[in-house]
């Protein structure tokens, strides 16, 4: 089987699946490369409502496959910075699912999504150390926001991995589940994500990762939106929200 991407869409629910499993999901410039365009469709489509990214089989993704980049050091750099930035604007929420190894590239792709929910005995490691890499500064920044800057400096120095309890407590995973566990989890909490106002949860978006220029915007959309309408209506008959904005 070629190294790929694999989507699906269900339920409002997108997913997008790391595979090459003959090299713990590591990923090829063919797949960085393919990912902005891969996501763009998925932003505009009004059926998706959250995008969830997790690995073939038993683990996420072990980094960059090193024998496929042939580009220049810096060229190879590029291709994962560019994946993730696209990762980490697309619109809607966005959920990494980590089973097993989780590790440079992957690791910079898990946080380049706005939730990580990992299964027991999973292990996040930032590597650029052991093989003398610069890490670039939007993921460096993006990681110290995530754990704060002395957890981001220990990975970042060191390149050991940790398992999914420590990385709980530091930040970098927002839930640990038993084996077994993590699909029902994250289907039940996509649903969740899916029932609420994309309105709400854009705004938040922005805010959240610095944008303060957008205030005069998100109230207009509101406005618009008749989402808050819906959701007090829906409050006070006792029933769920039909939210209709992205829609």
């Amino acid at each position: 089987m070629e190294p790929q991407l694999n989507v699906s869409v269900a339920d409002g629910v997108a997913t997008v699946v790391i595979s090459n499993p003959a090299k713990r999901n590591a990923m090829t410039a063919a797949m960085w490369r393919s990912l902005p365009g891969l996501l763009a469709p998925l932003a505009t489509d009004a059926e998706v409502r959250v995008l969830v990214l997790t690995g073939q089989g038993e683990t996420f993704c072990a980094g960059a496959d090193i024998s496929t980049l042939r580009e220049p050091g810096d060229e190879q750099q590029s291709l994962a910075v560019r994946a993730e930035e696209a990762l980490a604007a697309f619109p809607k929420p966005t959920l990494a699912a980590v089973r097993g190894y989780c590790v440079g590239g992957g690791s910079q792709l898990a946080a380049a999504c706005d939730l990580r929910f990992a299964e027991e005995g999973a292990r996040f490691g930032v590597t650029p150390s052991k093989l003398g890499i610069v890490y670039p500064s939007s993921s460096t920044r993006r990681l110290a926001s995530l754990v704060g800057p002395s957890a981001a400096k220990y990975l970042l120095y060191s390149g050991e991995l940790i398992d999914a309890e420590r990385a709980l407590r530091t930040g970098l995973v927002d839930e640990v589940l038993p084996a077994g566990a993590l699909d029902k989890r994250v289907g039940e909490f996509t649903r969740v994500l899916a029932s609420r106002s994309l309105l709400t949860q854009a705004a938040a978006k922005e805010f959240a990762d610095g944008r303060t220029d957008r205030d005069a915007y998100w109230a207009e959309e509101a406005r618009g939106s008749g989402d808050t309408a819906e959701g007090v209506a829906a409050f006070l008959e006792r029933r769920a929200p039909r939210f209709t904005y992205g829609v």
